[in-house]
């Protein structure tokens, strides 16, 4: 017996990476480094890369670098593999300029977080995400993140939101789980994981699959969860999700943000990642030698 897929496809695959943002020592943008990322990223399993959202550091590039990495990243994967571009800040108008700018880059959707800082009520944060939609031709990815923003985009928002032809995914960290099936018992909305310790658990109750930030460094590993569950062998998915949980509690939620424990193992792989802008700060050398323990032996596993 195989999982029953939704009715639609998923818009932009079921295997996506929050794909971290090269940099050189000297802090600039590397191009070159993020192609060679992508090309791999994709080669081992990614359907999708996710441009420019948190694991990217968005917040700390430019409204031009956005752009040259959207163009860098289709040179180096083809035609064929979608490219969500991140355009969420907390001001409608410059994530409108943002939406239009991705769009003519050649990007195939945006991804659009919940405006932080300001914490809008849910009819602004409505009518926030309608302008964006309204604003392309691309379709939307809503990125419920709380936990960053101060605000939670609530189930009914969510369900008068999937009304719009152009909002057609969710990136989940809303850990609403409940939530979550309401919206999806209701809605054709493609539900990713954003939660990479929820990969199977969304997925199993008909979520469209992840964007995952673990996946810079063992995208196949991550595929393979969703691919043992697609072959109708749930306990095969299982154990891949459970070996897959101390590499993405160290990843995740050792008290480093996602993006400083990728760039740092991605580092000691000798992999393109280079150094994370400010306020953030690089690894520790105890905490560098830890992720790549916990990489060796799940790789080994």
């Amino acid at each position: 017996m195989t999982h029953t897929a939704p009715s639609a496809p998923p818009p932009f695959g079921r295997a996506l990476c929050a794909m971290i943002t090269p940099f050189t020592e000297a802090g600039e943008l590397d191009l070159p480094g993020a192609q060679l990322l992508a090309a791999r990223l994709v080669s081992e399993g990614c359907d999708g890369l996710v441009l420019s959202g948190t694991t990217g550091e968005s917040p700390t590039t430019t409204d031009a670098e956005k752009s040259a990495l959207i163009t860098a990243v289709r040179e180096a994967v083809g035609d064929l593999v979608p490219l969500v571009s991140g355009v969420g800040t907390f001001d409608t108008r410059h994530t409108v300029e943002l939406a239009r700018q991705a769009e003519k880059a050649g990007a195939d959707g945006v991804l659009v977080v919940s405006p932080y800082y300001s914490r809008p009520p849910q009819d602004a944060l409505e009518a926030h995400f309608r302008e964006v939609a309204d604003a392309s031709g691309l379709p939307l990815v809503l990125y419920d993140v709380p936990g960053r923003t101060g605000t939670r985009i609530e189930p009914e928002t969510m369900i008068r939101l999937a009304e719009h032809p152009r909002i057609v995914a969710v990136k989940d960290c809303s850990y609403d789980f409940l939530g979550v099936q309401k919206v999806l018992g209701r809605k054709e909305l493609a539900y990713y994981a954003g939660c990479d310790e929820h990969i199977l658990a969304l997925y199993a109750v008909g979520g469209a699959g992840y964007v995952s930030t673990v996946a810079n460094v063992v995208p196949a590993q991550l595929r393979a969860i969703l691919d043992a569950f697609e072959a109708g062998d749930t306990p095969v998915s299982a154990r891949l999700q459970q070996r897959a949980t101390p590499l993405i509690e160290l990843l995740m939620a050792a008290g480093l943000p996602g993006t400083v424990t990728v760039k740092a193992l991605l580092n000691s792989l000798g992999l393109p990642g280079g150094s994370v802008r400010a306020p953030l700060r690089p690894a520790g050398r105890d905490a560098v030698d830890g992720l790549r323990a916990a990489y060796e032996e799940f790789i080994a596993a």
